[in-house]
């Protein structure tokens, strides 16, 4: 996710309705320090304020995680209704059954979380009785100092189901220069859409994450890091 595009997507719907800064902060039990850093990309709402922000506005969830509203399809003038007015019925009539056919259920919504103490972690997965969708935002380490600058650093996104480790996505440093463990997680994101497992199948010990930091001696350094959900899937 782009916090940066969230943040001024968060910013345009406080201006657009005539908040303030302060009485948008008051609407959502926040100080105003909190939403100038939503609309800087400095920070970014939990996913229950994010939530609630989709349903005050009227904005679908996931155009607020994409940063940008997708706009309306052009109406098409008058004359061409006139003209084929009952091909447009049909038509309507046949996307009212798909999509009443085909449509998803609404998403819940749990905060993904670390038990790991070096690291601090921001994340949600958003969920239906058929598929998943994994967001992890922000990575952040605290614990002993490192300044080292490694050759290479990666992050990678693992689910273990059924005694099986099961690789759902990784993020590499580029290689072009070396970056400390710290440098390298500020720019970590993960965004799983669609995935198939279905996060009644998650358990407290399902998701977690492996850091490798390569080291020029090619000694590797590895954090396993712990993902839990704030409550159980329903």
């Amino acid at each position: 996710m782009d916090q940066q595009k969230i943040g001024n997507l968060i910013k345009q719907i406080r201006k657009q309705n005539h908040f303030t800064q302060q009485q948008f902060a008051d609407r959502y039990g926040v100080t105003y320090q909190a939403v100038s850093k939503w609309e800087n990309g400095k920070n970014m709402p939990d996913i229950s304020l994010l939530k609630a922000i989709s349903d005050d506005f009227d904005v679908n969830i996931d155009d607020i995680l994409n940063g940008e509203v997708t706009p309306a399809a052009p109406k098409k003038n008058k004359t061409y209704f006139v003209l084929i007015a009952i091909l447009i019925v049909l038509a309507i009539v046949c996307i009212i059954v798909i999509v009443s056919l085909n449509r998803d259920p609404n998403f819940e919504f749990r905060t993904i979380s670390s038990n790991c103490e070096q690291f601090t972690i921001s994340g949600s997965i958003a969920y239906n009785d058929n598929k998943s969708s994994i967001y992890i935002s922000n990575i952040d380490y605290c614990g002993a100092l490192d300044e080292t600058k490694y050759e290479k650093l990666e992050c990678i996104l693992y689910e273990k189901h059924d005694n099986r480790e099961i690789q759902i996505s990784q993020y590499a440093s580029s290689g072009k220069e070396k970056l400390s463990l710290e440098e390298f997680l500020k720019q970590v994101r993960f965004k799983v859409d669609d995935y198939e497992q279905t996060c009644k199948n998650y358990d407290q010990d399902s998701l977690y994450l492996q850091i490798n930091a390569f080291h020029s001696d090619d000694k590797v350094t590895s954090y396993k890091v712990q993902l839990s959900l704030d409550d159980d899937c329903v």
